[in-house]
């Protein structure tokens, strides 16, 4: 699986350092409004990435000051498009975007990371338990029968500058349910990469491939590619379909 451009992991020392506001990004004013009572929770995080996540590289020095509007406020912003309730899985998570900022604003979703490697699974791990979140964390590639057996039939399948769209799709299918929905964070590319794997993501049993604008307080726009899995490829390429509830 490729993985985020500048959110992976390399070092095993774990605790966050003592609060610098010369290399920490200052909250916006934003951050109550999008968190919520786990604002605090929030900065704290952004405290990880600024920190040990720059110190194993899972962000690299220039992202610092964009934290919050590039990354945290920005993964948030799709919760709008999350219904209540559902089980989301987060694949290529690396820093935890956008599952960690998703499970933040939206404690009601039941939250997954798929993340391949051990270095950033312990980084994740480490984060998860510091700030006391309830999010799971499964070690390996969605594409891989034992990440599907364990992960699989989710609501949502989420991500954030993982793969070009049609291979995501490949990954993201079979984790859904039927009727579950891709939700795919993606840059200003995203409507010429629907158009361009349309037919791809068709042949995956995908229909309503579209693109949403979304975005938080003080962040920088979302942009959405969300498709709903119609049907998937059964045994000899028969289409096998399903009812998957609904909601909404």
């Amino acid at each position: 699986m490729n993985d985020h451009t500048d959110d992976k992991a390399s070092r095993d020392n774990t605790a966050p350092a003592t609060r610098d506001t010369e290399t920490i990004p200052p909250p916006p004013s934003a951050v109550g409004e999008v968190f919520g009572d786990r604002a605090d929770l929030a900065i704290r995080y952004v405290d990880f990435l600024a920190t040990a996540g720059l110190e194993r590289g899972l962000m690299g020095p220039r992202e610092r000051p964009r934290l919050w509007d590039r990354h945290v406020l920005n993964s948030a912003a799709a919760k709008s498009h999350i219904f209540d309730g559902e089980s989301v899985v987060d694949i290529g998570s690396g820093a935890g975007l956008p599952g960690i900022p998703l499970s933040l604003a939206r404690p009601d979703l039941e939250i997954t990371l798929v993340e391949p490697l051990l270095r950033r699974v312990n980084f994740l791990e480490e984060i998860i338990e510091s700030l006391g979140i309830d999010v799971r964390v499964v070690r390996g590639r969605a594409e891989e029968k034992t990440v599907i057996t364990e992960v699989g039939n989710a609501d949502v399948v989420t991500s954030r500058a993982v793969a070009p769209l049609a291979k995501l799709a490949g990954w993201s299918a079979p984790l859904l349910r039927i009727g579950g929905r891709m939700v795919a964070l993606k840059g200003s590319s995203a409507t010429e990469e629907v158009d361009r794997d349309s037919a791809a993501l068709s042949r995956l049993g995908f229909t309503d491939v579209h693109v949403e604008i979304v975005s938080a307080p003080d962040a920088e726009e979302t942009r959405l590619v969300i498709a709903t899995l119609g049907s998937r490829m059964g045994g000899r390429g028969s289409r096998s379909r399903g009812s998957g509830k609904r909601r909404g």
